[in-house]
C-alpha cells in the first residue's frame, strides 16, 4: 500500500484522478481543515490494501493474528471496555422539525449538533491518518443501490467496511462529476499530542454521538469505534438515512432477512422477514432444512438488511445492500446455525471474543468442551471456574457474505429478486401462535407494526417484559413511525401483486415453562407452508387473526409432533389478546397525531373477530373452517 499524504492546502489537487466529483473534493478538504490529520490516505479497496492495514493494525497491538491453519487470513480485536455496542441514547435524528423525527428517537435542533459536533471534530484526527472510503451499498451501479463515502480516522474501521461494503475506487465513476452519495464522517475522539502513544483500541470513553441529518443526507459520528457506530454504512446509512430515502422515492429500507426457498421441484420464492434481536433471525436467514425433507433448500440472500422496490411487473424486488455478515457470535455454532460457522472459518475479523491457547477463537454456546484456559475479551487469563464470560454478549465477527455455503446465486442481481412473502415474529411465550396469515395488506402492516418481544437477560428493561419492536425497526428509524406505518400502507396501493404477510412466533412455552416448538432446522416446516400458501398451494382456516394451517398440511416427516400439541401451539385466547391490544394502544398513543386512521379500523375489526370466536378459540370449531 502506497501512501497517499497530502496537505489541508492541496487536498483537492491531490485527490487522485479518477474522483471525478468536484463535491466529494471540496468536502473532503473541508473535513480535512476541520478535523486536522497529519495525512490522508484515499482508499481504493483493493485486497493489497487490506492486507497492508491489517498488518499495520497488527503492529499497533489492535489486531492479533490467529492461527493461519486453524483460522485464514483471520484477526482478533479487543475493543475499548467503554466500547462495546451500540448507544441508543446517543443516537439521534436531527430532521429541521422536530416532529419528523417522531417520539421514538432523540432529536435536536440540527444548527445546535452541528455546533456541538464542530466543536468536537475541530482537531479531532491530530496525529492520525484519514481514511476516505468510497462503497456502495447494494451491487455497483444497481438502481437499487445507493453510494457513500466515509471518512475515518480508525484502520479498524477501514478494514471492517471493506467486508461490509463494496468498497471501491469503482464508486467514484458511479458518482461521476456530479452524482449523490451520502457523506458519512466518523472520527474515534481521540486526537494524539506529539509523542503521544497511541493505544490498541482509541475511542472516547465520556463523549458519543451517532447523529442523522435527513434533510442534508448526512452522517456524523464521534467517539465510538464499534459496531455500528462506526461502519456508518450499516444501521446509519442502510436504515436510518436510507429509511428517509426511500419514504421521499417510494421505496423500503427494511432491517430484514431475506431467503430463497426451493422446492423439490426447482421453483424458488424469496421471502423477506423481520425479527427483534434474540429471535433467531440469522439462523432463519441461514436454515437448513430438515434431511426428512429432501429436495428443499433455502439459500440466503442477506441476513440483516433489506432494499425493497416497486418493480415494473407490480411485485416489489428486494436487494442486501451489504456485502458481509456482522453477526454475534455467541451462541453460534453448528448446532443453531452451520453455514455460519462455515462461513466465518477464514477471512475474518473477530471482535471482542475469546482467545485459545493454540490461536483459535471461542465464545460460550461454541461446538465442544470450554477451553481450559483461554485470554478473555478483556485481555485477562479466563478458565471455565471464571466468573464472568469469555466473550462479550455482543461480540462479533466481520465475515465476506460470499463465503456462505448457501448464499443465493442471486444475491448480487441489481434487480434484486422478487418478494412473495413477508414474516414478521418476536419472542413471546404466551398469546402469539406458531404461525399465521394476515387476511390481507392493511391487517398484514397492523400485525407487523404491534409486533413484541419479551425482554431477555442480555436486552434492556425488565425480563419478560413486552417491548414494542414495530416492525423491527424501533432502533433504526430515521423519521416519524406513524409516517413510516403510513409508507407501508402506500406501497401496497402501489402495486398489483402485494407479497403475503404472515407472523411467527418460535417461543411459545408450556405450563411448565418449556418451548413448544422444537425450532432452528424444523422452522422449515413452517417455511414450506409459508411459502405454499403465498403461492396459492395449501388451504388454510379462517381465525380471529388471519388464516392458519390445517394440522395435516405441515410436514412432520421425521417429527413426532401430536396433533393436541401443535393446537396448543395455535390457541387464541381472547382475554389474553384483548389484553394485548390494549399494549397496542400504548405505543399508539405516542404516534396519535400520525397514525394512519386505517390502524383505527384494524384495532377494532380484530376486537370484533375476538368476541365473535369462542372465548378460548382452537383450530377445527364450527364457523372457522374455510
Amino acid at each position: 500500500m502506497v501512501q497517499q499524504e497530502l496537505t489541508v492546502q492541496d487536498v483537492e489537487l491531490s485527490s487522485p484522478e479518477y474522483v471525478r466529483s468536484e463535491p466529494v473534493r471540496e468536502w473532503v478538504a473541508e473535513m480535512v481543515a476541520l478535523c486536522k490529520p497529519d495525512s490522508v490516505y484515499w482508499c481504493d479497496g483493493s485486497q493489497e490494501e487490506y492486507d497492508s492495514l491489517c498488518e499495520l493494525l497488527v503492529k499497533s497491538g489492535t489486531y492479533t493474528r490467529l492461527n493461519p491453519e486453524l483460522r485464514p487470513n483471520s484477526f482478533l480485536a479487543r475493543s475499548d471496555p467503554s466500547d462495546v455496542a451500540r448507544v441508543e441514547d446517543r443516537t439521534f435524528i436531527c430532521s429541521v422539525n422536530k416532529y419528523d423525527a417522531g417520539p421514538t428517537n432523540n432529536w435536536m435542533n440540527p444548527r445546535e449538533m452541528h455546533d456541538i459536533l464542530d466543536g468536537l471534530f475541530d482537531g479531532c484526527m491530530r496525529g492520525r491518518t484519514m481514511y476516505i472510503i468510497p462503497f456502495s451499498m447494494g451491487p455497483l451501479g444497481s438502481h437499487i443501490s445507493y453510494a457513500g463515502i466515509e471518512i475515518t480516522d480508525s484502520a479498524y474501521v477501514v478494514t471492517n467496511m471493506r467486508i461490509m461494503t463494496r468498497m471501491t475506487k469503482e464508486v467514484y465513476d458511479v458518482i461521476g462529476e456530479n452524482g449523490d452519495f451520502v457523506p458519512c464522517v466518523h472520527s474515534v475522539g481521540a486526537p494524539l499530542e506529539p509523542g503521544q502513544e497511541d493505544v490498541p483500541w482509541p475511542c472516547n470513553p465520556d463523549t458519543k454521538y451517532i447523529v442523522h441529518f435527513p434533510e442534508e443526507r448526512s452522517i456524523w459520528s464521534y467517539g465510538s469505534g464499534y459496531g455500528g457506530n462506526a461502519l456508518l454504512g450499516k444501521k446509519c446509512l442502510a436504515l436510518r438515512i436510507a429509511s428517509v430515502i426511500g419514504h421521499d422515492e417510494g421505496w423500503l429500507a427494511e432491517h430484514m432477512l431475506i431467503l430463497g426457498v426451493e422446492d423439490p421441484e426447482g421453483n424458488k420464492t424469496y421471502v423477506a422477514a423481520a425479527f427483534p434481536s434474540a429471535c433467531g433471525k440469522t439462523n432463519f436467514a441461514m436454515l437448513i432444512p430438515p434431511k426428512e425433507m429432501e429436495g428443499w433448500k433455502v439459500t440466503t440472500i442477506g441476513d440483516d438488511i433489506a432494499w425493497i422496490k416497486p418493480g415494473p411487473d407490480g411485485r416489489l424486488y428486494a436487494i442486501n445492500p451489504e456485502a458481509g455478515y456482522f453477526g454475534v457470535a455467541p451462541g453460534t455454532s453448528a448446532a443453531t446455525n452451520p453455514n455460519a460457522m462455515a462461513t466465518i472459518r477464514e477471512n475474518v475479523i473477530y471482535t471482542n471474543v475469546a482467545l485459545t491457547p493454540d490461536g483459535d477463537v471461542w465464545w460460550e454456546g461454541m461446538d465442544g468442551n470450554a477451553p481450559a484456559t483461554a485470554i478473555d475479551w478483556r485481555g485477562n487469563e479466563w478458565t471455565p471456574c471464571s466468573d464472568t464470560p469469555a466473550a462479550h454478549p455482543n461480540a462479533r465477527f466481520t465475515a465476506p457474505a460470499a463465503q456462505n455455503p448457501a448464499i443465493d446465486s442471486e444475491w448480487e442481481n441489481p434487480d434484486g429478486v422478487p418478494v412473495k412473502a413477508f414474516v414478521f415474529g418476536g419472542r413471546r411465550s404466551t398469546v402469539v401462535p406458531l404461525v399465521y396469515q394476515a387476511f390481507n395488506w392493511t391487517f398484514g402492516v397492523y400485525t407487523g407494526a404491534t409486533m413484541g418481544s419479551e425482554m431477555t437477560a442480555a436486552a434492556f428493561g425488565n425480563l419478560g417484559q413486552v417491548r414494542r419492536d414495530p416492525l423491527a425497526m424501533l432502533p433504526f428509524m430515521g423519521y416519524h413511525m406513524g409516517s413510516y406505518f403510513t409508507h407501508w400502507l402506500d406501497i401496497g396501493r402501489q402495486i398489483t401483486d402485494p407479497p403475503r404477510i404472515f407472523n411467527v412466533n418460535w417461543f411459545r412455552r408450556d405450563e411448565n415453562g418449556r418451548f413448544i416448538w422444537p425450532g432452528f432446522g424444523d422452522n422449515m416446516r413452517i417455511l414450506k407452508w409459508i411459502v405454499q400458501r403465498a403461492n396459492g398451494q395449501v388451504r388454510a382456516i379462517e381465525s380471529p387473526l388471519g388464516y392458519m394451517p390445517h394440522y395435516e398440511d405441515i410436514d412432520w416427516r421425521g417429527l413426532d409432533f401430536p396433533e393436541d400439541t401443535f393446537h396448543d401451539l395455535m390457541a387464541v385466547d381472547r382475554n389474553l389478546w384483548l389484553q394485548e391490544i390494549r399494549l397496542h394502544d400504548e405505543l399508539f398513543m405516542k404516534l396519535w397525531d400520525r397514525l394512519p386512521t386505517e390502524f383505527h379500523a384494524m384495532r377494532m375489526l380484530l376486537i370484533s373477530n375476538l368476541w365473535r370466536s369462542p372465548e378460548h378459540w382452537e383450530m377445527g370449531l364450527d364457523g372457522y373452517n374455510a
